[in-house]
């Protein structure tokens, strides 16, 4: 049949008509509505922005700096009272504790050259370079007198422990107790780190610690006197041990020739209150352990049943566990709290048994009483008065200076860089 006459030739034959399939917004990817599941079970998998993490600050207060701050601008109106008000303070008390230091008496002999130089047949005196005496009675005219002696102590079993100086000194005056006798070491350097931290605080405690614990704790431990040749353990341990100081004192000062009365001194109190709570009797079996290597004079068959010391009543060894910081110290040694010393000449009796020539060291007695800020030093009072001065001093200047000169306060011309813009400008 021939083709309608207004469809064109070349168009007789059209293409079939083609079906365009729309997507229905109802249907998920597999072609199931949602309305083919119950609505209960429906879900929203709409993904949620995640959150980034922020180093800010919070925002308060503290965080943000924002804190009410009191920002004092200093004037002469200001500077000068507090100047002078230091001084007013630190001068009086400054002089007040100098007082209270000059009015202590003391003295050190220094008995390290008495086992070369002292005769044993009779006492010749001491050269005053060994001798420092603070007595309110004391001048250049009267100075007092000192002389020793090196006697044998036969009861000693070593050859080289039986020197012992016999030192006589005078008392120029009465000396109020309580009286204080101490021993002083110079160029002892016990400040050494690696000598500080050379013993066993579980020793020192009664503890029977074990062999890691001596040897390998971090920080503290008794290395390299820890275990002796054969494996046993050192008690007490450590470097600070082993170089006990071993020097004896006699606890009387005998007096000479009755120039006064014999002065009875004690160990009993030489420690602090605190070390009752820390120093204990060990509770190693005496068989485990051997005595440190320097101690071999006073245990030369080691220990026994009945001869491992009780570091709890052995204060001397307290107080030598205690380190210094600067290599010359004090020991207390002996004490009286009751009796004072009256005037005389007395003689105490020193066992020589620490070596301190090899390392040119000096070893002191030193006898003291003590002031409401401790011993003898002037230091402490000179330097607060020192102080004050320079405060009164400043604050004098200051006045001066604002009087002739006064000088605006906050004058922002003042400022370096404003100083530089006007100079750049007049040019």
């Amino acid at each position: 049949m021939a083709p309608p006459s207004n469809v064109p030739a070349d168009r007789a034959d059209p293409l079939p008509e083609q079906t365009v399939i729309v997507p229905d917004p109802q249907l998920d990817p597999i072609g199931t509505r949602d309305d083919d599941y119950d609505s209960d079970a429906s879900f929203d998998d709409t993904k949620k922005p995640i959150k980034e993490k922020s180093r800010r600050p919070a925002d308060n207060a503290f965080r943000q700096q924002r804190l009410k701050a009191y920002n004092p601008v200093f004037t002469a109106k200001t500077v000068i009272p507090i100047l002078v008000a230091i001084a007013v303070v630190f001068a009086p008390l400054g002089a007040a504790m100098w007082y209270a230091s000059h009015q202590v008496q003391d003295f050190a002999i220094d008995y390290t050259q008495c086992e070369l130089v002292a005769s044993k047949d009779y006492y010749s005196e001491i050269p005053q370079e060994y001798l420092d005496f603070n007595f309110k009675s004391s001048s250049s005219k009267t100075l007092p007198k000192a002389s020793w002696k090196l006697a044998t102590d036969e009861s000693q079993p070593f050859e080289d422990e039986r020197n012992v100086c016999l030192i006589q000194f005078e008392v120029q005056n009465d000396l109020k107790a309580p009286l204080y006798f101490f021993y002083r070491l110079h160029k002892f350097y016990a400040n050494h780190r690696r000598f500080a931290k050379s013993f066993s605080e579980d020793q020192i405690e009664g503890k029977a610690a074990s062999i890691n614990n001596i040897k390998e704790t971090t920080g503290q431990n008794c290395e390299p006197l820890s275990l002796d040749e054969h494996g046993k353990r050192i008690y007490p341990c450590g470097l600070i041990a082993n170089s006990l100081f071993n020097d004896t004192y006699s606890d009387t000062l005998t007096a000479v020739n009755g120039t006064a009365q014999d002065y009875q001194m004690t160990e009993e109190g030489i420690t602090w209150a605190s070390d009752k709570n820390r120093f204990k009797k060990t509770t190693y079996d005496y068989r485990d352990i051997v005595p440190p290597p320097n101690w071999y004079k006073r245990f030369p068959n080691g220990y026994n049943a009945t001869n491992v010391p009780d570091i709890s009543t052995w204060y001397q060894f307290q107080n030598w566990m205690k380190t210094s910081g600067l290599p010359t110290f004090n020991k207390l040694a002996l004490r009286n709290d009751n009796d004072k010393l009256t005037a005389g000449i007395y003689e105490v009796q020193v066992g020589l048994h620490f070596p301190v020539l090899p390392y040119k060291g000096n070893k002191y007695i030193y006898i003291s009483q003590r002031s409401v800020i401790g011993g003898k030093n002037d230091f402490l009072g000179i330097s607060w008065m020192v102080g004050g001065g320079l405060c009164m001093v400043l604050a004098i200047a200051l006045l001066v200076i604002n009087l002739i000169k006064p000088r605006k306060t906050g004058d922002a011309n003042l400022l370096s860089w404003n100083r530089e813009q006007f100079k750049e400008d007049e040019r």
